[in-house]
Parts: structure tokens; sequence; C-alpha cells
């Protein structure tokens, strides 16, 4: 009998192709969720990010790379705690909404902050990211399964 738990290549690569689909298609979506949250993240934001890194701001590189990293964190706790693509997609939306509640809260907790980040002082887009990372990693925390 060939398993995947026997070891034989015959076995590996029914392995391998019974489950390398599923993977691709949970990749996709995530890598999908990830652009596009990236996307939304950037047009809604009080920042223009693009155009500011694209100038060379560090405060708006690392605010960025910070909201990056922060939508990954959940999404890639999904990949680990679930296989359903209707599961990843509608946390994945929720991790998506919750970055954007965090940003919206620290701008407003932090007011002129805006400018700051936009004259490009680092020390105003730290905050900002640790709350986003912060948020992250409960979010993640929370989707892991009992």
């Amino acid at each position: 009998m060939n398993t995947a738990s026997d070891g034989s290549a015959p076995a590996i690569f029914d392995a391998l192709g019974m489950g390398l689909p599923m993977l691709l298609l949970q990749f996709l979506l995530v890598l999908a969720l990830l652009v596009a949250g990236i996307f939304i993240y950037m047009a809604v934001t009080p920042f223009h990010e693009r155009e500011l890194v694209r100038d060379a701001n560090p405060a708006a590189a690392t605010v960025l790379g910070g909201a990056l990293v922060a939508l990954a964190i959940p999404l890639a706790a999904l990949l680990a705690t679930t296989g359903a693509l209707l599961d990843i997609l509608v946390w994945g939306v929720v991790a998506l909404l919750l970055q954007l509640l965090t940003v919206a809260i620290v701008s407003h907790l932090l007011r002129g902050m805006r400018g700051m980040i936009e004259a490009g002082h680092v020390a105003a887009a730290i905050p900002l990211v640790a709350a986003q990372l912060s948020i992250a990693l409960l979010n993640a925390a929370a989707m892991v399964p009992a």
C-alpha cells in the first residue's frame, strides 16, 4: 500500500498531487487578499504612501512596510489554522478591516501624525506601526482554534 506516510516516491507524489492544487489555491487567495488589502489601505489612509516612498521618505516607508507585515500576520495565521477558502476570505477581510480601524484610531489619537510622517519623521511612524503589528498579532492569535 502506497501512503504518504510510508515514504515511498509514488506515495509522496500522490500526496503532492492531491495537496498541491489546494495549497496553491489557498496561497493565491491569501496573496490576492494581501495585495487588495495594501491597495485599499493606501487608498483610505490619510497619507500618499506611494508618492512619499518614491520621494525616499523613511517615515512613509516605515508605515507602509508595517502595514504590509501587519496585514500578512493574520493571513498567515489563517493559512496555518484553516483550509477552508471561505474562512480564509471572510476572516482575511475582517483582518483588513481591523487594520484600517487601527490606523483610523491611532491617527485620531495622535493628531498631527500625518504631517510628521509626510515630513519624514520616523518617530511619528513608530507608534502607528507598533499599533498595527500589535493588532495583527492579537488578531492572528484570536484566529487560532482553541
